[in-house]
């Protein structure tokens, strides 16, 4: 099964991977009322959990290519749409609980408040990527305009980091802000390299 899962394994795994992706939620909900501020631990847990998924989607090539397990890749979209799944959460959270669905209060935040433009606009490139993400869609887009719709996710990864610091930064707690950083930086960084040397002219 390690290298080589069968149809029904891999039907297994996705199971797995699909209620292991929902305990965050239910933890959350659970936990939601003990807590002295609950708006406050709903937002940053759904916001926490999307950077979480969106790193570990990010991951699911780097880590197919040096290990030679292939099937992560059936994996890879469903790890996107929960990253999906949470970001919509948070963003909920944000216009119902925060603002009660006031449209001027939130536009008002998402101009004057830097790190709620920059979390919108994550949250925004996000849309297309969870709209086109059926197996219809890749064969409507065609495969390469597909690819190149998807490769939003390397500017959305950033963005959601960058969101992610500017408003712990306010707080002057930037550990984690920084962890999750490096982590994207990375990941974008291998992939970089990867197409840089796919490109290099052979050498006589």
């Amino acid at each position: 099964m390690a290298l080589n899962p069968t149809p029904k394994q891999t039907t297994l795994l996705k199971a797995a991977v699909f209620l292991l992706a929902l305990l965050p939620l239910a933890r959350i909900v659970v936990q939601a009322g003990d807590q002295t501020n609950p708006l406050e631990f709903i937002t940053h847990g759904t916001g926490d959990w999307t950077l979480y998924l969106l790193c570990i989607t990010l991951a699911v090539t780097p880590v197919r290519r040096l290990t030679g397990l292939n099937w992560l890749v059936k994996l890879r979209r469903m790890l996107g749409l929960f990253a999906f799944f949470y970001a919509t959460l948070h963003f909920v959270t944000f216009i119902w609980f925060d603002h009660f669905f006031d449209l001027a209060a939130i536009w008002k935040d998402v101009r004057k408040r830097p790190f709620i433009t920059v979390g919108f606009a994550a949250f925004v490139l996000l849309v297309p990527l969870a709209a086109t993400s059926t197996n219809a869609m890749v064969r409507r887009l065609g495969g390469k305009r597909w690819q190149a719709l998807h490769r939003l996710i390397y500017l959305i990864a950033p963005l959601g980091v960058l969101h992610y610091w500017w408003m712990k930064a306010a707080k002057n707690n930037i550990g984690k802000p920084m962890l999750f950083a490096v982590i994207v930086a990375l990941l974008l960084a291998v992939r970089l390299y990867w197409n840089r040397a796919k490109v290099q002219p052979a050498r006589a």
